[in-house]
């Protein structure tokens, strides 16, 4: 759903530069969990990485949402983020030119770095303090000009944007449009019939 909403935003902003998405879509890489639920306790990542196609295009909320599950359902029953994994761990052995080679594969497969990360529901607690907020960003890499983090926590949800400053020079812009489209999203759902 949030993923949905971040493609909203970018098609919106789009719209008011005077260009028109629909139909367009963009490919995003995003981290896919390779770890079993019962082993998340453990310390160090496990995921691999697998090119989304978001469909910036698709202006109907419901009908924007409904793409995005099914192309990340198929990604996560694909065998791609598992030969990503396996990529990447064999890059991190060889020489830095080889890794940097194997690494711009991945590069020239996105536009974007896109990660959803659900924290905590409930608000932590620092000797005697409560954390109200925290962000971190998607890693940066090459010719990737769009990186997005997105975190779920204490109830709400924080949405961070990175991008080349040629290809948007106020990322605040896009920013602004991520509520609205999670407002409309919202509200279409509610009208929803109920059944």
């Amino acid at each position: 759903m949030l993923l949905a909403c971040v493609a909203g935003a970018i098609g919106a902003w789009l719209r008011d530069q005077g260009d028109d998405p629909t139909g367009k879509e963009i490919r995003a890489m995003v981290p896919v969990n390779l770890r079993p639920i019962e082993q998340a306790w453990k310390l160090g990542n496990r995921f691999g990485l697998a090119p989304l196609t978001l469909p910036i295009g698709i202006d109907n909320p419901i009908e924007r949402v409904y793409a995005v599950r099914a192309r990340m359902n198929q990604l996560k029953d694909s065998y791609q983020p598992l030969l990503a994994f396996a990529v990447l761990a064999v890059a991190g052995l060889l020489i830095k030119p080889v890794q940097d080679g194997l690494l711009g594969l991945f590069a020239k497969k996105a536009t974007a770095v896109m990660t959803n990360v659900p924290g905590p529901a409930v608000p932590l607690k620092f000797c005697g303090a409560t954390l109200r907020q925290t962000m971190f960003w998607v890693p940066a890499s090459g010719d990737i000009g769009v990186g997005v983090s997105i975190l779920s926590y204490g109830g709400g949800v924080q949405f961070g944007l990175i991008t080349d400053k040629k290809l948007c020079p106020h990322p605040q812009r896009i920013i602004d449009r991520f509520e609205p489209e999670f407002e409309k999203l919202l509200l279409v759902t509610m009208m929803l019939p109920w059944a």
